[in-house]
């Protein structure tokens, strides 16, 4: 009796194929549509926050205004610091992301296969809370303690002796260290504690067991953090201000990250 090798072997060439590509969206423009769906959203609550801040988002008065004037695009000026930008602080991080996560969920939920909803819904929740909300409320707090005990904290940063301008250029520097040291701590706890927080709502709300480990690759998502943290505790400069108008930029993934989200 012959023996059938396909059979020894379970092999199955069209269960196998179907396997392999079982997590994957069946639309294939599915991420392009899910980022312009991210941006459309981060771009629709950021005209929000810039009207209450007294910036037009008249298309006629915008074209009329030199680029260099947009309120996405202007920077700190030490000669002129009267001049009036952006701000972005913790309630307007939040709604930038909302926005982000809202347009990408729309989109990977219309477009995508119907099992993958569930998926998108949590981790939309992770997104926002474990990914934006702890962080965001963990280096608000530290700005709020640094900015109530700064003179006693600069006062124990060492100054070096001179009135060079390469001396008063390193003690600018010197002064700098503990709201960048207090950033990062506050940051990566942050990130740390959103992590356990994502893990808690999968397994506790979702009930759904899956680890949400820290890795090299999940430094993206945490780039609007960074941002965030130098546009809440970084004094006025250009670079600063440069960051701060990159932030919507970085919100843009999660809301990618939501909506390109798969059943496992």
């Amino acid at each position: 009796m012959p023996i059938n090798i396909n059979s020894v072997n379970n092999y199955n060439p069209s269960f196998q194929h179907n396997n392999k590509n079982t997590n994957k969206p069946e639309n294939k423009n599915l991420k392009k549509v899910v980022t312009a769906a991210s941006a459309l959203g981060v771009g629709a609550a950021y005209a929000i926050i810039a009207k209450k801040q007294g910036f037009s988002i008249s298309p006629a008065k915008i074209l009329k205004t030199p680029v260099k004037d947009w309120a996405l695009i202007k920077l700190f000026d030490k000669k002129h610091p009267e001049r009036k930008l952006i701000k972005l602080e913790e309630w307007e991080i939040l709604g930038l992301a909302a926005g982000s996560i809202a347009g990408g969920l729309t989109a990977g939920t219309i477009l995508d296969k119907k099992s993958n909803k569930k998926a998108k819904i949590r981790e939309a929740v992770n997104q926002f809370l474990g990914n934006v909300c702890v962080p965001v409320a963990f280096v608000k707090t530290a700005a709020v303690l640094y900015d109530k005990n700064k003179h006693l904290i600069l006062s124990h940063v060492p100054q070096i002796k001179g009135e060079g301008k390469s001396v008063k250029v390193i003690n600018k520097s010197l002064k700098c260290i503990p709201s960048a040291v207090m950033t990062l701590i506050a940051l990566g706890a942050g990130i740390v504690t959103g992590n356990k927080v994502s893990n808690f709502l999968n397994e506790k709300v979702f009930h759904k067991k899956v680890e949400r480990q820290i890795k090299k690759t999940d430094f993206a998502p945490h780039v609007d953090d960074i941002g965030m943290a130098v546009s809440l505790m970084a004094d006025k400069t250009k670079v600063s201000s440069a960051i701060t108008n990159l932030v919507p930029l970085f919100l843009c993934v999660p809301g990618i990250q939501t909506g390109m989200a798969q059943e496992k």
